[in-house]
């Protein structure tokens, strides 16, 4: 009887699932979750992970996890919403010739050197969902904010000599980027 209760009630509910196509093509395994609160509040639950080495001992391995509250301006799960969001997770990253600096962080170093740690922050997301039919929604979004993270650094991208151990860093900038593929329920 109560799980036939639980049933009914999450169907009374809106409820999604969700997939960022763009992490699909970096192979990036992601999922997302989204519950209906309120007639225009919603609460997205995001994850994503990937464990590959790439050819020369390329690497961004990582996984995090980033939940949100988004305010719809119309409908839920469908049109304008703004969201304020957590994230957190930990990384394995070098190798990579990214050759640019953003506000503080250089991640040219990326090439010559392989950066392990973790990190938390927070940030605040605009976006906009677009019906496709009646269960498919494709959404856009992006999010700025802060990250504080704690890194070991090695001398190359797959082994090395560990040059520094515990460093603190702080990040603002983009928090977040999607092109998620939606099925409402």
């Amino acid at each position: 009887m109560m799980v036939a209760g639980l049933f009914e009630m999450s169907k009374a509910q809106d409820l999604a699932v969700k997939t960022d196509l763009s992490s699909d093509i970096f192979t990036n395994i992601n999922i997302g979750g989204e519950v209906g609160l309120a007639p225009k509040w919603t609460l997205d639950l995001s994850g994503e992970f990937n464990a590959w080495t790439f050819s020369d001992n390329k690497r961004w391995k990582h996984w995090f996890v980033q939940p949100e509250a988004r305010y719809w301006f119309c409908d839920r799960f469908a049109g304008h919403f703004v969201g304020a969001h957590l994230h957190g997770g930990q990384y394995n990253v070098g190798g990579l010739d990214m050759g640019f600096s953003m506000l503080g962080t250089d991640f040219g170093k990326l090439k010559d050197y392989r950066f392990q740690g973790w990190f938390v922050g927070a940030g605040v997301a605009y976006g906009y969902a677009w019906v496709l039919g009646r269960h498919w929604n494709l959404e856009a979004e992006i999010g700025l904010g802060y990250s504080y993270t704690r890194y070991s650094q090695f001398k190359c991208a797959g082994c090395g000599k560990k040059l520094k151990s515990n460093r603190p860093h702080n990040y603002f900038g983009p928090t977040k980027a999607a092109i998620n593929l939606v099925y409402v329920f």
